[in-house]
């Protein structure tokens, strides 16, 4: 007998308008919301089966932070009982009415199920593995400007991971950055103008790894590095890097201290001058 989970989503329920509508956008949160309103499934169960802390559940159920992982994706559509295609993922071993159509459905399927594809093998083998265009360049004996416009375009490459995954992947990747960064400003030397541009960097960097913690829901690990970012951008005299770094703190800030969170976005508007980029007047919305 195939054992059911106590959280396994009525089959009525998954035709739902806004079950479907949760599940394209990978609205965990609003899905449990609706497990628990629509079909008495409370969030402990929800957190017992899909191993996820009973505050988490909440936290995520009130549209606060994100599931991303491809291992917590997994869980989630076993214990809720999820037919893989509607999580893009392929059919599941319990599925015992899978075809043959709905398996080549879900391999050529919409962009969201190539993009857990994606994820799936960076889960496997791991991110510098499957990406091997994105290894760091060694560090000269002595650091110039043209290093450091090398490691600029790495940090815009690695940006781009967030068109293919989430914070919950892409985090570590990028908090590897702000420390190997952190690592070359206090152990090596620089010819002049190098080092301002390499914590410049940083800021960048900094602010890349706090939206990645924030949307993994890693609250406290998104201000500290938000705030590492407006350090290293006033070090390095770079107004545009420390308006932005304001203006995730306000987003960051949102939720939990609106009154907060309206200083740091008055203060990010008041560094907007007629020099700044309009990419980058386009900041977070508070």
């Amino acid at each position: 007998m195939t054992y059911t989970p106590p959280t396994a989503l009525p089959r009525d329920l998954l035709d739902n308008h806004d079950v479907q509508r949760a599940l394209a956008v990978d609205d965990f949160g609003s899905l449990f919301r609706i497990a628990r309103d629509r079909a008495g499934i409370s969030y402990s169960k929800i957190a017992a089966e899909c191993d996820i802390k009973p505050e988490r559940v909440g936290t995520l159920a009130r549209g606060r932070g994100r599931i991303t992982t491809f291992d917590k994706i997994v869980q989630i559509a076993d214990a809720l009982r999820l037919p893989g295609a509607l999580v893009g993922l392929a059919p599941r071993l319990w599925e015992v009415n899978g075809t043959p159509a709905e398996t080549s459905r879900a391999e050529n399927g919409p962009q969201h199920v190539r993009r857990r594809t994606i994820l799936q093998a960076a889960t496997t083998t791991g991110l510098a593995a499957a990406l091997p265009a994105l290894h760091r360049p060694d560090a000269p004996p002595r650091v110039t400007e043209a290093y450091v416009v090398r490691l600029r375009e790495r940090t815009a490459r690695l940006r781009r991971l967030d068109d293919v995954l989430g914070g919950g992947d892409t985090y570590r990747v990028y908090l590897g950055e702000v420390q190997h960064t952190k690592g070359l400003l206090r152990q090596q030397s620089f010819t002049d103008g190098a080092r301002r541009q390499l914590t410049a960097i940083l800021a960048e960097q900094a602010q890349q790894a706090g939206w990645a913690a924030f949307d993994g829901g890693r609250t406290r690990d998104a201000v500290a590095l938000c705030e590492e970012s407006r350090t290293a951008a006033q070090d390095a005299q770079d107004p545009d890097l420390y308006g932005n770094s304001l203006a995730f703190l306000a987003y960051e800030s949102l939720v939990d201290d609106r009154r907060t969170a309206v200083s740091f976005a008055g203060d990010s508007c008041a560094t907007i001058t007629e020099r700044t980029p309009s990419t980058v007047r386009a900041r977070p919305p508070v």
